[in-house]
């Protein structure tokens, strides 16, 4: 019969790599005790020891975050200004009125 795969919470696995990271036990001890395979205990504490410098990164990407929206909304706002100047181009040639910066 076949056994199902298991899946954990962010926080169980913060907190088994922590303890891991503490170095009190083993990774065996820590296996054993959660219920898990110690290879599982060591990828945890190596991905957590890989990520914490983006702990202390975060001003940093909110920053980015709001560049990368303000970005956006200038993107947009210059397509519709695009939008809107070939709009009135358009009229003022079927009226009849010249249009500045234009040789027609």
């Amino acid at each position: 019969m076949k056994k199902h795969r298991r899946k954990h919470s962010a926080e169980f696995k913060a907190r088994v790599a922590l303890e891991a990271i503490k170095g009190v036990k083993t990774l065996s001890e820590i296996a054993r005790e959660y219920d898990i395979h110690p290879v599982m205990v060591g990828k945890w504490k190596t991905e957590m020891l890989d990520r914490m410098p983006e702990l202390f990164e975060g001003n940093t990407s909110n920053k980015n975050k709001d560049a990368e929206k303000q970005k956006e909304q200038l993107h947009r706002k210059l397509g519709q200004l695009t939008m809107e100047v070939d709009f009135l181009e358009k009229k003022c040639k079927q009226l009849g009125i010249p249009v500045k910066g234009q040789n027609s």
